[in-house]
């Protein structure tokens, strides 16, 4: 896959215009999405996250701040799919399982 920079020191894009932090395989909406579900402030996505440098976590939240919109339509995108997902899989053997002891 080839990345271009952008005006973010940590963001390269890739060919199809997906941000992702610079040296790593993280895309930006991963990290902001840990960052909204979790209420993680950027100490603490580092904590989480070693391998991405607090320079670069800063960079991604810029990234967002400056593109919310696309990035907060990426995770409905992203929580649509896994919903459908979910309803199509139906229950798992083990929840019917637990349901029919009475323990869910």
């Amino acid at each position: 896959m080839t990345f271009h920079s952008t005006d973010y020191k940590y963001i390269n894009l890739s060919d199809d215009q997906i941000p992702y932090i610079a040296g790593t395989t993280m895309k930006v909406v991963e990290l902001i999405t840990a960052h909204l579900t979790y209420g993680w402030s950027p100490a603490e996505l580092h904590f989480q996250y070693p391998h991405i440098s607090l320079s670069q976590i800063y960079s991604a939240l810029a990234y967002y701040c400056d593109h919310q919109s696309e990035i907060d339509a990426d995770i409905n995108r992203r929580l649509q799919l896994a919903q459908e997902q979910r309803k199509a899989a139906g229950a798992s053997p083990i929840v019917a399982k637990l349901r029919a002891q009475g323990k869910l």
